[in-house]
């Protein structure tokens, strides 16, 4: 390269590249190093997570539910999971992901992101920097579609359609936001320290207390102990556990929010907890009942799925099978025995298996955590590594989720039953919902 002009021009031109130079280039490189930078492998396994968790809705639980119903209510039961689908997503976009995922709120987020305006299609989110905050945005959309539907198991038969829309709109709003907030969203509880990797408390203990809430206030099926509740369908159930359990590793770690080391370690923790967890429940079952029911198998492995969820990215190998193989006893104890005893009507076993799952979880999670796994997730590990105090602030996880989800899903549920009614009438409840509230029947 040529310089050209006169040379004192060139000489003025060297002694200014001269003195610039050593303060240019670290400046340059400062910018390069806060600027964030988009992780193309990161933001590909979050791209597919995002699609495993939505697929664990529909159709993995509208047809593990579907299947358990009887022939009447399978469209009511399938309705339930794509119209929450469809109203959570409109909600999140509105407002939802703004008041659990923006702000520094201890309690609740802010309003900036209202219909997600601030949005750009460059904008970066500061708890998912190599990934754009629309993948994060949709990721944790999925999370927050599936938590509601959940619900559905244990009001399953029994709650009109127009009711069960409006609660999952005023639940995800009330009840769900500011707990994902206080968890993961910057909130009380994950500032204090609380772990909940992929949502035991967040996601299934808040899901199985609103649905022993509304499996309480709707009150029990008619006919329940005199009529015939059998499940129309196993092999729906059986199709929509599997495609839980696939979906469920986009769940756990995709949690991880990178494609590195984490995400495998919380892939392995999830697969092992929720064959250990299956195998519990079918032996209790074979102990018990003398047969090891196809059912009890697979809600003996989503059991393990939700009861690992909280700790997948804090665990080991052999950490994971215990924490599968202690939910997958005590939840068929919950499930098959504790409901009849105390009497309330959980249709589909929601408090039973996700409520007592998530929550025992969560504590384990608190025992077996463990500092080389994790260490900016869990920073001084579990009980087991000489940090008991992690327990207290599990428990008070578990205590905060409960408590604020069974008081503000019982105020939703007492609105909505002295305005439009929760319950359908008796009549329609025993010639089935699909003909009455949608007009439509399954043959065959």
């Amino acid at each position: 390269m040529h310089l050209r002009g006169p040379r004192r021009f060139s000489s003025l031109a060297l002694a200014a590249v001269a003195v610039a130079a050593p303060v240019s280039v670290p400046l340059n490189a400062f910018a390069q190093a806060t600027a964030p930078k988009i992780d193309s492998g990161d933001t590909a396994w979050m791209l597919v997570s995002t699609v495993l968790v939505l697929m664990m809705t529909i159709p993995g639980l509208a047809l593990f539910y579907a299947g358990m119903v009887r022939k009447k209510n399978i469209l009511a039961t399938l309705a339930q999971s794509f119209g929450a689908t469809c109203v959570i997503t409109v909600l999140w976009m509105v407002i939802g992901y703004s008041i659990a995922f923006t702000g520094s709120g201890k309690f609740i987020g802010d309003f900036k992101y209202a219909f997600l305006a601030p949005m750009g299609l460059n904008a970066v989110s500061s708890l998912a920097p190599t990934i754009p905050e629309s993948v994060y945005m949709m990721f944790q959309m999925t999370f927050a579609i599936i938590t509601p539907a959940l619900i559905a198991g244990a009001l399953a038969d029994r709650m009109k359609f127009s009711a069960f829309l409006l609660f999952m709109a005023a639940w995800l709003l009330l009840v769900y936001c500011p707990i994902a907030h206080w968890v993961w969203g910057g909130g009380w509880l994950g500032t204090a320290g609380a772990l909940d990797y992929a949502g035991g408390t967040v996601v299934h203990l808040n899901a199985g207390t609103a649905g022993l809430v509304a499996a309480l206030m709707l009150g029990k099926r008619k006919g329940l102990g005199t009529e015939s509740f059998a499940p129309h369908n196993l092999a729906y159930s059986v199709i929509g556990a599997s495609l839980l359990w696939v979906g469920w590793f986009g769940f756990n770690a995709g949690s991880a929010l990178t494609s590195g080391f984490n995400a495998g370690m919380a892939m392995v923790a999830t697969q092992i907890a929720t064959a250990g967890a299956a195998l519990a429940w079918m032996a209790a079952e074979w102990i018990i009942a003398k047969k090891p029911s196809v059912l009890g198998m697979v809600s003996g492995a989503v059991a393990g799925l939700v009861a690992i969820t909280p700790a997948s990215g804090f665990v080991n190998a052999e950490g994971a099978l215990i924490i599968g193989l202690i939910a997958g006893a005590v939840c068929y104890v919950s499930a098959v025995h504790l409901k009849h005893i105390f009497g309330y009507d959980d249709a589909l076993d929601c408090w039973g298996v996700h409520g007592v799952g998530g929550a025992v979880g969560a504590l384990l999670t608190g025992v077996f955590a463990m500092k080389a796994i994790n260490p900016a997730g869990a920073p001084k590990g579990g009980w087991l590594e000489g940090n008991g105090h992690q327990m207290i602030l599990q428990l008070e996880d578990v205590g905060a989720t409960f408590f604020y989800c069974a008081i503000v899903t019982f105020l939703i549920l007492l609105v909505l039953k002295y305005t439009i009614g929760i319950r359908v009438s008796e009549d329609v409840e025993r010639e089935g919902l699909d003909i009455n509230l949608h007009g439509e029947v399954v043959h065959g």
